[in-house]
């Protein structure tokens, strides 16, 4: 009640004798209706309190504890924001203990508490035994139907999730997951299936002429004209009562299962506009002037029974590998033909698409995989500069330069909104401040979210940063040129801000009073002036071969690059830096260069009196500052860094193999993963699928966490 209502109840002669002495009791009653709503609050929060839907945060590990909940490990990393929520937990603990053991409890169970999409397989189903008369299994034959396509492709896609032929049974014990080479198919055998890789859909890209080719017929997905594994967008399932199945995750796509589909689609005569794979909002998707290419026809449908129209495009999957001479069955792709490799993201027109193709552009929407968000990506980011007064934005793969040169000469953003690619050589410019005691200007050339903008440069790009400047570059790909800031005329500070983008070529910094940080970043070989400063988090610097350098000074400064900071990064390649304040949860993959007196070692820090490496890989051979619980150590002499991949474009790019050892995989501060990947917390995640199977699996069964990538 409020201090109206409650003033109200009172009889009229007080209220009438109130008004009269200036209303004191009025005062009063509301100082007391204060403290009586403070405690209907206090009394309404207590009954909630009891619910685990409204409960506060203190209040949830009490009520788990009333049901023998037990708290899982939570970490800060950003991929496991709102992950494994104790309100959550505890809310699905009754139900999933009424269907403890069961196939589909145990697939939400990893699911949720793991955050990637899970299948969940009972290998016993999957042994070929003799069989009882009264009970034939018949899903379970134990000769294989090799002659079935569909059977035979689903024994080695994603790791065996979805197979259907028999096994002979295994007899190694299944935890460990396959880091310690557990098996698989015996009776007590339960397989939890996880998906790490994340689909991120590119949209409305033209194709890429592939280098070299005259005759108009070859094309290629990547804005670089590289080679792309593509990733299955999955569909969302339609009722949680039953397991996952292969179009539910995030798979590669494979040639024979994109042929299949397609296959089965053309047998019908009428138009088909999508299958799992292709179409319209599908995992590949092909337009032609602003319409969605179908599979059996472009425009309206053929009248059943008809013949398909020379004129009308054929969709078909090809393996379109490079053959000498070209590409693999290039000869028997017909004039009216599509052929599309989703393994290289490769697409091949017959002679009469390239015609219609030069004249009406094909355009393709398509998904690739990422482990984490790093590097230029068409992931959800929030762009920086969203503050300042000025801003203006690009699409339509309009020329950058117009655009910054108009900028005025106060803090400014452009911000880029589309993922097209850019053939330019601009010159990033940030206006000086000359007044002492002015605060310095910024510019912020950013990508919106879910995009991805391409420079496709012609030479070093330029970076102009005035005296006490900031210049923040995010969400882009910058190719054909380093990053350059050259030798500025005074000796104001500056700052280089480089958040979620991909340098290929790297960056060379001259000027000795810059300051540089980047964030989440691919970059090629880094080249400081001693003088300067840089810092890197969460990024990769490649150098593409180990023996080469990744970080060190620019050609004619020295020895030495700057004072370099490090944290949770991959290098790939010789390091060498004047000194090294701080490097945790870093690998270095370097190797010596040369031999005898001459060799250069792979990690050289000069000034060894500061600093500290902590928690990191680091090569043979190297010279650094004071080192804390760094690999290898007496206790694991032998660790190695082993990568998944190490071209960049992969979906495990910069990731470790099981192979490397539970050493690296727990060896951080946290007991993470060394390296670039540790905000994935891999090993927190699978420590806490182990703990809550401890719980919910049935006695008797067994359970292994395999990685379907």
């Amino acid at each position: 009640m409020n201090a109206d209502e409650l003033y109200a109840l009172l009889p009229a002669i007080h209220r009438i004798q109130d008004d009269k002495a200036g209303q004191p009791l009025r005062a009063f009653i509301e100082l007391f209706a204060r403290e009586l709503e403070a405690l209907g609050q206090s009394l309404d929060q207590l009954y909630d309190d009891q619910f685990i839907e409204t409960c506060a945060p203190w209040a949830a590990p009490y009520i788990g504890e009333l049901i023998g909940w037990r708290p899982m490990r939570v970490d800060v990393s950003p991929a496991l924001r709102g992950l494994n929520s104790p309100r959550a937990e505890i809310g699905n603990t009754i139900a999933f203990r009424r269907r403890k053991g069961t196939a589909l409890m145990l697939e939400e169970l990893a699911s949720n508490t793991t955050g990637w999409p899970a299948h969940a397989v009972e290998f016993f189903e999957q042994l070929a035994t003799t069989q009882h008369m009264n009970h034939v299994r018949l899903h379970a034959p134990a000769s294989a139907a090799v002659r079935s396509l569909p059977r035979m492709l689903a024994v080695r896609g994603d790791a065996g999730a979805f197979n259907g032929v028999a096994h002979t049974a295994e007899v190694r014990r299944p935890q460990a997951s396959e880091r310690a080479g557990g098996g698989r198919f015996n009776i007590p055998h339960i397989g939890l299936l996880l998906w790490r890789v994340r689909p991120q859909r590119l949209h409305d890209l033209p194709l890429v002429a592939d280098p070299g080719d005259a005759s108009g017929t070859r094309w290629r997905l990547h804005p670089l004209g590289l080679d792309l594994a593509l990733v299955r967008r999955p569909l969302q399932e339609d009722s949680i009562d039953q397991l996952a199945r292969a179009d539910h995750v995030p798979a590669p796509l494979r040639i024979r299962e994109l042929a299949l589909q397609l296959r089965q689609a053309q047998a019908t005569s009428d138009v088909v506009h999508s299958t799992l794979d292709f179409g319209a909002g599908r995992s590949v998707e092909l337009r032609q002037s602003a319409a969605v290419l179908a599979i059996n026809a472009a425009g309206p449908a053929v009248p059943p029974g008809s013949p398909p129209s020379p004129s009308i495009p054929r969709l078909r999957a090809a393996d379109l590998r490079d053959v000498p001479g070209g590409w693999a069955h290039a000869a028997d792709v017909l004039p009216d033909e599509i052929a599309i490799d989703p393994e290289r993201g490769r697409i091949l027109l017959g002679s009469a698409q390239a015609t219609r193709h030069a004249a009406a552009p094909i355009s393709a929407s398509f998904h690739y995989g990422l482990l984490r968000d790093i590097g230029g990506g068409p992931y959800v980011r929030e762009p920086a500069g969203a503050q300042h007064t000025e801003q203006r934005s690009a699409s339509g793969g309009v020329a950058w330069q117009p655009l910054l040169d108009a900028l005025p000469a106060t803090s400014a953003r452009l911000l880029i909104t589309d993922s097209l690619a850019h053939d330019e050589t601009p010159v990033l410019r940030v206006p000086g401040v000359s007044a002492a005691g002015a605060a310095g200007l910024q510019r912020v050339i950013t990508a919106s979210p879910a995009t991805r903008p391409v420079l496709r440069a012609a030479g070093d790009v330029l970076l102009d940063i005035g005296a006490r400047g900031t210049l923040v570059l995010e969400g882009l790909l910058v190719s054909g040129g380093a990053l350059r800031v050259p030798l500025a005329a005074d000796t104001e500070p500056r700052l280089l801000v480089l958040r979620d983008c991909t340098l290929l070529q790297g960056l060379v910094v001259l000027d000795p009073s810059l300051a540089v940080r980047l964030e989440r970043c691919i970059s090629g070989p880094l080249q400081v002036h001693p003088l300067a400063r840089c810092e890197l988090l969460d990024c990769v610097v490649d150098a593409h071969d180990p023996q080469a350098l990744a970080y060190g000074a620019p050609a004619g400064s020295g020895d030495f690059g700057a004072p370099l900071s490090l944290h949770e990064c991959t290098l790939i390649g010789r390091v060498s830096a004047l000194e090294m304040p701080i490097a945790s949860n870093t690998i270095f993959h370097g190797q010596a260069a040369g031999a005898g007196t001459s060799a250069q070692v792979p990690l050289q820090v000069q000034r060894r009196q500061s600093g500290c490496m902590r928690f990191c890989w680091l090569p043979p051979g190297a010279i650094t500052p004071r080192r804390h619980r760094c690999l290898p150590d007496a206790a694991h002499p032998g660790v190695l860094p082993q990568f998944a991949s190490l071209r960049w474009g992969d979906a495990l790019y910069a990731s470790l193999r099981p192979a490397s050892g539970r050493a690296l995989f727990t060896g951080a501060d946290d007991d993470g993963e060394i390296g670039v990947m540790h905000a994935l917390q891999q090993p927190l995640r699978e420590a806490n699928l182990q703990l809550r199977l401890q719980e919910y699996l049935r006695f008797g069964l067994e359970a292994g966490v395999f990685h379907a990538t």
